[in-house]
C-alpha cells in the first residue's frame, strides 16, 4: 500500500495539461492506478487525477459508496477512466458544493453540467462509455478537469461562495482535512 503525496493549489504541475496514455495493462500503469486507489481511500476523497501526485498523464479514478466528506452523495460505481472525453448532454448547469484533495480545508459553488457522457478506456484499454447524472456527473467533470490544469476555484462564479469548510459548515470538518 503507497500513499502518494498529493500536490496542492499553488504548484505548477496541477496548472499542466496531462500527456494521452498510449500503453495499456503494463506494470506501471497498474501500480499507478493502485497508489491512486490507496491514496484516495486513505484521504477519503471521491476521486483523484493522476496530476494531483505529480504524474503526468490522463487517468483518473473515481467511485464513491459512503464518504465522510460528502455524506449526502449517491453511489458512484468505481471507475478507472483514462484519455477521458467529455460531452455534456444538456445545457443545464447544477451549483453545488465542492472540495479538492489539492484544496484541502476548503469548499466552493461550483457550476457543472447536470448530465454529460464520458468515453475513454480502463487501466486494460478496454473502452468505457457511459451517460450519467448528478454526483455521479459533478465527479467525473472535477477529476477531469485536473487534465487540463483546472482546479475548481477557477470554476467558481461567486466568491461570496468559497472559504474554509471549518466556518462554512461549523462541526463537518471531517469533510476535509
Amino acid at each position: 500500500m503507497t500513499i502518494r503525496t498529493v500536490l496542492r493549489m499553488g504548484d505548477s504541475r496541477l496548472l499542466q495539461v496531462a500527456k494521452k496514455v498510449n500503453t495499456f495493462n503494463t506494470p506501471e500503469l497498474d501500480g499507478l492506478i493502485q497508489d491512486m486507489r490507496d491514496t484516495m481511500a486513505a484521504l477519503n476523497g471521491a476521486g483523484l487525477a493522476a496530476p494531483q501526485i505529480g504524474i503526468d498523464q490522463q487517468v483518473v479514478i473515481f467511485g464513491v459508496e459512503y464518504n465522510p466528506r460528502y455524506p449526502e452523495a449517491e453511489t458512484v460505481p468505481f471507475t478507472v477512466l483514462i484519455n477521458p472525453v467529455l460531452t455534456p448532454l444538456t445545457k443545464k448547469m447544477e451549483e453545488d458544493w465542492e472540495g479538492c484533495l489539492s484544496v484541502p480545508g476548503m469548499r466552493g459553488m461550483v457550476p457543472r453540467y447536470t448530465r454529460l457522457r464520458y468515453r475513454g478506456v480502463d487501466q486494460y484499454g478496454n473502452t468505457i462509455d457511459r451517460s450519467v447524472d448528478g454526483f455521479h456527473a459533478r465527479v467525473v467533470q472535477h477529476e477531469c478537469d485536473h487534465l487540463h490544469g483546472i482546479l475548481y476555484p477557477m470554476r467558481i462564479t461567486d466568491f461570496r461562495k468559497f472559504g474554509f469548510t471549518a466556518v462554512l459548515f461549523p462541526g463537518q470538518e471531517v469533510m476535509d482535512e
